[in-house]
C-alpha cells in the first residue's frame, strides 16, 4: 500500500481525492486533480479503464466494442489525447470528405460526399451541398435557409431544451428525404437518436458547433488503433506518472461523510478517507452512491433515459471496401468502417457497422441480425458478394449514452453538490454536449476544476487549453473563489458546445 491515500485511517497532512469510475471522465478528473498536486486514488469496478469505449480480444483479433470518432472542435478529447501522447494514433482528416452511398440509387449513380471548402462559414459547406446528389434543388436551397436558422439561435436559451428537433426541421421546410439523406445522417451518428426523438438544444449545438463554427470544426478523427491502446494502456501509463494510484476491479458500494469533514469510499474489504471525492460513473450508479441531501432532486437522475447502441462485425476473406469509411442510405445500415490494420487482421478485411438508436435491433439474436444485415452488405458494396465472411459477431451496448430526449437538459446536474467535497463527472452531466467522448472529457475537467477551487489550489493553465479553444469549462458556471465552494443545486448549467 502506497502512502498516497490510507486506508481506514486519519487522513495524511496534503490534500487527498478519491475517483470513482475509470473511463473518460474518470482519468480526466484524475489527471487533472494530480497535475495540480492532488494526492489521487482511482478506483474502476472493471478490469480495465476506458468505460465504454474499449478492446476485448477475439481469437487473433484486438476488437473494439463500437466505433468512436470525434471532430476537430472536440477540444477537450483532442487535449486529453496530447495528455495522454495518444494524438499521432488518433488524427484527424485533412479536411472533412464523407463518402455517402445511396443503395435505392441506380449503379453508378450513388456516391455522393459530404464535404467542405477552406473558405469561411458558411461558404465552407456550399460547393459541397450544391454537388450532393441525394438532394434536389429545391431540398438543398432549403436546407441551407435551415442551417442559417439554426446558426441564428441561442443555444442559452433554455425553450429549446423543450423542443424536438423534428418539428423544427418540418417548420423550417425541411422534407422527410432532406432529413434522411443529411440531418440524421449527422444527428443519429452524433445524438444517438432521430430528429423527433431530440432535444433541439442537444441538436442546435451539434449542427451550430460542428458545422457553422469554424470550417474544420467537423473533420473527423478516429483512432487507428484499438481503443484499449488509448483509453486503457496510455491513459494508465499517465496516471502513473502523474501519481495516481489506480486499482481496478475495485467496486465501491457506499461514499458517505467520515465526521471529519472528509469523505469515506467503501469497498469491499476497504474503506478510504479523502478529502474530495468525484464519482465519474453512470447516472444510476451516481444515485445508489451518493449520499442524502446531495443533490436536491436525486431522483432526477433516473429521469435521464438511455439509448442503445449495436455494433456488427463482419470478417470477409478479401478486400471489399477501399474507403476507410463511408456512411449509408436506403438500408438499415448506417455507417461502416474498415478496422482490418486496427485490430491486426492479417488477410482478408473487417468491417464494423456502428448502428446508433439501434432500439428495434438490440436484442435480435446473433442469426437474426446476421440474415439482416449480410444481404445489406451485399447491397452496399458489391464485392462482398463474391466474398466469403470467415466471422459475423455482434457487441451491444444497451445503455450506451443518455437519450437526448427533449426535457432532459434539465435533468443534467452539474459538476458541484450540495455536499462540500463531493462531485459529478460524466458525460451524461451538465455539459452542455450530447453523449460522447468529447462531453466525457469536459465533465472530468468540470469536476476538477470545481474541487481544486474548494482546495484552494491553483489552476494550472496547461490542464485547462481546451476551454481557450471552445469554452471546456461550461459557461455561465460559478466562477470559482479559492477555498470557498459553491453550493450546488443538481441544476443543469446552461452552455456548452458540441
Amino acid at each position: 500500500m502506497s502512502d498516497e491515500l490510507l486506508p481506514d485511517g486519519p487522513r495524511t497532512s496534503g490534500r487527498d481525492a478519491v475517483v470513482v469510475g475509470g473511463g473518460l471522465a474518470g482519468v480526466t478528473a484524475a489527471l487533472a486533480l494530480a497535475d495540480a498536486g492532488v494526492r489521487v486514488t482511482l478506483l474502476e469496478g472493471r478490469p480495465r479503464l476506458g468505460g465504454l469505449a474499449f478492446s476485448f480480444h477475439r481469437g487473433g483479433l484486438t476488437v473494439d466494442n463500437g466505433q468512436h470518432v470525434y471532430l476537430r472542435c472536440c477540444t477537450a478529447y483532442r487535449w486529453f489525447l496530447d495528455r495522454i501522447d495518444g494524438a499521432t494514433l488518433a488524427p484527424l482528416q485533412e479536411r472533412l470528405d464523407v463518402p455517402v452511398v445511396d443503395v435505392a440509387r441506380p449503379e453508378g449513380r450513388r456516391l455522393g460526399r459530404l464535404r467542405r471548402d477552406a473558405l469561411p462559414v458558411p461558404l465552407h459547406l456550399g460547393r459541397g451541398l450544391a454537388a450532393y446528389p441525394h438532394l434536389s434543388l429545391a431540398e438543398r436551397a432549403r436546407v441551407g435557409r435551415a442551417a442559417l436558422a439554426l446558426k441564428g439561435l441561442d443555444l442559452a436559451d433554455p425553450a429549446l431544451d423543450a423542443q424536438d428537433f423534428g418539428s423544427w426541421l418540418t417548420a423550417h421546410g425541411q422534407s422527410p428525404r432532406a432529413v434522411e439523406a443529411l440531418w440524421d445522417l449527422v444527428g443519429v451518428a452524433t445524438l444517438n437518436a432521430v430528429a423527433g426523438d431530440t432535444s433541439l438544444g442537444l441538436a442546435a449545438m451539434v449542427f451550430k458547433t460542428g458545422l457553422l463554427s469554424d470550417p474544420g470544426a467537423a473533420d473527423i478523427g478516429w483512432a487507428r488503433v484499438p481503443l484499449g491502446e488509448l483509453h486503457d494502456r496510455l491513459a494508465r501509463r499517465a496516471l502513473d506518472a502523474a501519481g495516481v494510484r489506480t486499482e481496478v476491479r475495485a467496486r465501491v458500494t457506499s461514499v458517505s461523510p467520515d465526521g471529519n469533514g472528509g469523505w469515506s469510499v467503501e469497498m469491499p474489504g476497504e474503506t478510504l478517507r479523502a478529502d474530495t471525492v468525484v464519482l465519474a460513473v453512470p447516472q444510476r450508479e451516481t444515485y445508489d452512491l451518493l449520499p442524502p441531501g446531495a443533490l436536491q432532486a436525486p431522483e432526477r437522475l433516473l429521469d435521464i433515459g438511455t439509448a442503445p447502441i449495436l455494433n456488427v462485425h463482419v470478417v470477409y476473406d478479401r478486400k471489399v471496401l477501399d474507403a476507410p469509411f463511408l456512411a449509408a442510405l436506403g438500408t438499415p445500415v448506417q455507417w461502416v468502417f474498415d478496422r482490418t490494420d486496427a485490430s491486426g487482421l492479417r488477410s482478408g478485411q473487417y468491417l464494423a457497422l456502428s448502428q446508433s438508436a439501434a432500439q428495434d435491433d438490440i436484442d435480435r439474436p446473433v442469426a437474426a441480425l446476421r440474415e439482416r444485415y449480410l444481404p445489406e452488405l451485399r447491397r452496399l458494396l458489391p464485392r462482398t458478394r463474391e466474398a466469403e465472411v470467415k466471422d459475423f459477431f455482434v457487441t451491444r451496448e444497451r445503455t450506451a449514452t443518455f437519450a437526448p430526449t427533449p426535457g432532459v437538459g434539465r435533468l443534467r446536474p452539474g459538476a458541484r453538490t450540495k455536499a462540500p467535497g463531493l462531485y459529478l463527472a460524466g458525460a451524461w452531466t451538465a455539459t452542455g454536449w450530447p453523449a460522447t467522448m468529447e462531453s466525457a472529457v469536459r465533465s472530468g475537467v468540470n469536476a476538477a476544476d470545481a474541487a481544486l477551487g474548494a482546495l484552494g489550489r491553483p489552476r494550472p493553465r496547461h490542464l485547462f487549453v481546451c476551454e481557450e479553444a471552445a469554452h471546456c469549462i461550461v459557461p455561465g458556471d460559478t466562477p470559482r473563489t479559492p477555498g470557498r465552494e459553491p453550493e450546488g443545486t443538481g441544476a443543469p448549467l446552461r452552455g456548452g458546445v458540441r
